[in-house]
Order: C-alpha cells, then structure tokens, then sequence
C-alpha cells in the first residue's frame, strides 16, 4: 500500500526514510530510524512490530540482510510484507514476499533501498531510485526528490493520502532523541509530497527558532557567555528563517527583537519590535509579561517596547 525510501548518506551517515501511500497516518505506520544505528520501513500488509525489532537488531549489531532474514524468518505471514533496511555502515536490504498486491518491486543503490507495492506502474521504484540518486541537497531534500518522482511515475495505484519522512544523524549515543534531524508526518491531505515540500524548509526554519529561543545565554538566563560572531551568526539564521517562515507568521522576528535587546542593540530591537507589534497588538503584553521572567532587563523593555507602544 506503500512506496518507500531507505537511505544512508555516505557523507554524513545520516539516516533517513521517506514514505507515501493512499492510507491514513503512514508515518505511525513505517519509518523508524534511530541515530548511528539504522533505518527500517516496514510496508504492504503491515506488520508495524518489524520496524522497532528492526532497529533493535541493528543496535545490537545485526546487518541490513541479516536483520531482514531474522524479521521475515519469524514472521509467519512472511509473503505479504514488504521491507527495506539500511544500517549505519550503508548495507541496504529489502524484501517483497510474493503475495504483496501488484505492482509490487524494490530497486536498490548505494546505500539505498526503494520499495513498493499497490503501484501504479511498475517502474515506480526505478524512477523514485534514479531521482534520489541524482538529487541536489542533503538526504531529506534527496529522499524528497525520490518520492516526487515515484509519484510522477505512478505512485500509489489507489492515489495519494500521506506521507512521511524522518532523518536522524549518523552519530550513535546515549540520548538518540536529539539527534533527530527531520520529522515531518503528513497524515491526511490530497497532496502529501507536496505539504511535506513545503513543511520541509519551514521545518528547518523553526529549527533556528527554537535554536535561539530555547538556549541558555542567549534567551534563557542572563545573556552572557555570548560572543559577537555567534550573535551575528544567530541574527542572521533569524532572518533568514523569518524569510522562509513569511509575513503571516512573526515568531522569528519576535524573538530576534529579543535577542537585539538582550544583546544592548536597543535601537534595532524598537524598530524590529514596532513591525511585529503592527501584526499583532497582544505581543505588546506578551513582552511585558516575559520582563520580569528573566527575559528583558527594565532598561531593555523599555527600548524595545518604545515605539511599539505609539501603535497600540
């Protein structure tokens, strides 16, 4: 019901899978990937329990092949499922038991796997292989491309419903959970591949949000230990991130008015604060309220809120 990517990129070792099918909340279903360790997607007539006991063999050291024959050698309902494994050294498995639903294929590369079954044609995998292959960008904007083409070449015979795609790093240690890199569902829509296109960079930009607004120095605690290349290093990755993120959404500014006021740059931070007030009134007593937790000395709320409060 699905077609799937499994990949490692060589350059990085980051690890990834990317999905769409015509089912509901694919992404609950069939990526599992955990960091340094590998990636599993576990499709057709699904047994969910082969993605984590996947990943559970690979951390305890089994290759791609290897724990594709243990999962499918235990599994008595063998000939309906479908797998694709990469491990955090590049080997690539898959398998297609022969009574998944045609067309059913799998197309394999270096230190990549794609796999389908319900397609619409049969070179659907071949044309999702091609395209990561060539793609521009990291293993994300990669595993994207592939899918994009899949689709063009036939995708799901049944049409499309959701997708999914989860990049973690190649880096293997005790608190996996921060090496998360991508992790998009999107569970319902007429155009999955094309939410998670545009999910994808917004994604990225929250994550130079959060970057700033969650970090110890910078937002959080006195502002201290700060030095003036990171500071104009994180301006300008806000900046950015308020491109991408648009003029409908001004948490990137918002917090960059911040940061310019903690920071003593009192000026830029009235006039970027004024914008964002014009959007939206009630950031005015949003502000206020974040003074005296730590956020905004009295001396910085006042210039920052200086003009903000000519507007409201």
């Amino acid at each position: 019901m699905t077609y799937s990517i499994v990949a490692r990129d060589p350059a990085t070792g980051q690890l990834g899978v990317g999905a769409q099918t015509h089912f509901f909340g694919v992404g609950a279903l069939l990526p599992w990937a955990e960091a340094g360790v590998g990636a599993v997607a576990t499709q057709a007539f699904v047994n969910v329990d082969h993605g984590p006991r996947g990943v559970e063999l690979l951390r305890a050291g089994a290759s791609a092949p290897a724990t594709v024959d243990i999962l499918m050698a235990g599994d008595p309902d063998s000939r309906y499922r479908q797998l694709g494994v990469v491990d955090a050294t590049g080997s690539a498995a898959t398998y297609t038991g022969e009574s998944c639903a045609p067309h059913a294929a799998s197309a394999s590369g270096h230190q990549v796997t794609v796999q389908g079954n319900m397609l619409g044609a049969p070179d659907v995998c071949h044309a999702a292989l091609a395209a990561f292959e060539s793609g521009e960008g990291d293993l994300a904007d990669r595993i994207l491309a592939g899918l994009r083409a899949g689709e063009a070449a036939g995708g799901d015979v049944r049409g499309a419903q959701s997708a999914a795609l989860r990049v973690v790093s190649g880096h293997r240690g005790p608190t996996p959970w921060k090496e998360v890199i991508v992790d998009l569902r999107v569970d319902d829509h007429p155009d999955p591949l094309a939410e998670l296109s545009r999910l994808l960079p917004r994604s990225r930009a929250f994550g130079a949000v959060g970057g700033v607004m969650f970090a110890r120095g910078l937002t959080l605690g006195p502002f201290e230990g700060v030095e003036p290349e990171e500071l104009d290093e994180r301006l300008r990755t806000l900046a950015a991130a308020a491109e991408v993120i648009g003029p409908d959404n001004r948490e990137a500014d918002f917090w960059r008015a911040v940061l310019l006021a903690r920071a003593g740059r009192h000026g830029e931070a009235a006039d970027l604060f004024a914008e964002v007030v014009m959007f939206r009134p009630a950031l005015l007593r949003f502000a206020e309220g974040l003074a005296p937790l730590g956020f905004l000395d009295s001396e910085a709320l006042a210039a920052i809120t200086s003009r903000a409060r000519e507007l409201v």
